[in-house]
């Protein structure tokens, strides 16, 4: 008998059963796919060269998880990138972005913006600090209940509000303007200069089908900006081994406590006995029982293919229904002879462009055509990529002198229109990203040994990511904080006794930060009357 069951071995469920085992608890992860990992893992696609498939880069990885799991410890390696961002452009300039770099970079383009960076990463600073303060805690919840139950609510409300108010009255603006007004409109009031807008305004609607001037978009810009690298704010690096070994060094940091962790374990269906969770059903068969399930999958995909329809409020059923999922997102994989050549910064030896995710969307007007040319055709004829070559950092994911590079597009239909399917259009699609980027790099095209690709219903079928969100819901603002996934369940609750939700669909959305996974976990042990704390499990 286990005291608890996950449904999902994603990063997200690894770090749950983490704290649940180290808590004393017996959990047991079941995960569809022959590995652990989710959309964080690493796989060989083409002989001698791997790559991290889906989720391709670190920075929200959350360094209490870190440090509570001691990731160090179970081979966990992230590094740097050299330089953050590089945006060649068409007409032979090219933008920087990195630390000590940017300032003087930004010159040869505005003046005016080189004076204007410091103050809006000071202001930026600021607003990602209260955004990684609130990601490690429980949304208040907005429910009815036992009247203890609504009255520790109201305190938590209060509380939070309190602490917004000491921030200050520009602060505060500030607040509700990142969280209401579009990234194009915040980046329009601080800058002029479009590749510096662009390099900003990717961020914003990286995994957001949306264009970046649609309403909170510029909290999807600030979400991308609460993580570290090896304590430094704000960076980005890469993990050594591919994201894989994120998931794996949680995995024996889980199986260290005494979690068990099964592969190749598809759950079919929630038990459900006197009114509450009892355990799962696998596609073998298999009954597992449990007092405990948490779920690590979208939530529309949990309550609407694995709990029975008749188990839920109808209310409730009718607004999962509707969560909105979908990122517009073409993620590929390709093998490289040889390095980019740049037209704008020519040569193929190894540089710290190499190492940048290189973005190509030279203006936040390209990237809101590209949005509206994908509604209207189901994908962009031009559209926005970035691309990361892993391998220039990480030299064991490819033969000496070849690389891997990851090229994650936008903005794509995540279902076709006129009921056209993506299995007949993904290499046409995945054509045009190549020659997106062989625009800026003339030997690109030519260079590309293998590739390997996703369409957004492939990103369904292979992880589970609905209409290829890669954040498990659109991370809009009827959907965040207090209503992910629906008022009244952001307490990482579900609507039947004993069933819980660990995964991205939660708070605080997603990436590979292991948070929601995190607050699950004490949620659960709360309930359970167990502390909450990192550990050896107790014996």
């Amino acid at each position: 008998m286990h005291d608890a069951i996950i449904i999902g071995g994603g990063h997200n469920g690894l770090v749950c059963a983490f704290y649940l085992a180290a808590a004393g608890l017996k959990p047991l992860v079941l995960e569809r796919r022959d590995k652990v990992g989710g959309a964080a893992v690493t796989e060989e696609f083409h002989p001698g060269f791997r790559n991290s498939l889906a989720a391709y880069t670190v920075s929200l990885l959350d360094p209490k998880i870190i440090r509570d799991l001691d990731l160090v410890a179970h081979g966990l390696k992230i590094v740097e990138r050299k330089l953050a961002n590089f945006l060649p452009q068409q007409d032979g300039r090219y933008l920087k972005i990195g630390a000590g770099r940017t300032k003087a970079e930004v010159a040869k383009f505005s003046a005016h913006d080189a004076e204007r960076l410091d103050a809006y990463a000071a202001r930026l600073d600021v607003l990602a600090d209260i955004l990684r303060e609130l990601a490690r805690e429980t949304p208040p919840n907005v429910a009815g209940g036992p009247p203890l139950k609504m009255l520790g609510e109201l305190v938590k409300t209060g509380r939070l509000a309190n602490r917004l108010r000491r921030l200050g009255i520009e602060t505060q603006r500030d607040i509700v303007e990142v969280f209401t007004s579009s990234a194009g409109d915040y980046l329009d009031h601080w800058f002029e200069c479009a590749p510096l807008k662009a390099a900003f305004g990717f961020d914003a609607i990286v995994g957001t089908y949306a264009s970046p001037y649609a309403p909170g978009t510029a909290y999807v810009l600030l979400h991308h900006c609460f993580g570290e690298v090896n304590g430094r704010k704000g960076q980005w690096g890469h993990a050594i081994g591919g994201m894989g070994a994120i998931s794996e060094a949680v995995a024996r940091a889980a199986r260290a406590q005494g979690a068990e962790i099964r592969v190749s374990s598809p759950v079919k269906e929630l038990l459900i006995e006197k009114g509450g969770a009892a355990g799962v059903v696998t596609e073998a068969g298999e009954i597992f029982r449990a007092p405990i399930v948490a779920a690590n999958v979208n939530p529309k995909l949990l309550y609407r293919d694995l709990v029975p329809r008749d188990a839920l409020p109808d209310d409730f059923r009718e607004r999962i229904d509707k969560y909105r999922c979908g990122s517009g997102t073409f993620r590929m994989n390709v093998a490289l002879s040889e390095l980019p050549d740049f037209a704008a910064l020519p040569g193929r030896a190894l540089a710290e462009h190499h190492t940048a995710g290189i973005i190509f969307a030279p203006s936040l007007a390209y990237m809101e055509e590209a949005y509206f040319d994908a509604r209207r055709f189901g994908w962009s004829r031009q559209p926005i990529v970035e691309m990361v070559i892993a391998s220039s950092l990480d030299p064991t994911l490819a033969p000496k002198g070849a690389h891997v590079a990851s090229l994650f597009c936008q903005h794509v239909a995540p279902t076709l229109p006129e009921g056209a399917s993506w299995d007949e259009h993904r290499d046409e699609v995945a054509e045009l990203m190549i020659a997106t980027v062989n625009a800026y790099a003339p030997n690109f095209k030519a260079s590309v040994i293998a590739r390997q690709i996703f369409s957004p219903l492939d990103l369904e079928r292979t992880f589970g990511l609905l209409g290829g969100d890669i954040f498990h819901g659109q991370l809009d603002l009827g959907q965040i904080f207090s209503a992910r996934p629906v008022l009244g369940h952001a307490d990482y609750r579900g609507p039947i006794p004993g069933l819980y939700m660990c995964g991205a669909g939660t708070h605080p959305g997603g990436g590979v930060s292991g948070l929601p996974g995190h607050n699950a976990a004490r949620e659960i042990l709360h309930d359970l009357g167990r502390r909450f704390a990192p550990g050896r499990a107790p014996h």
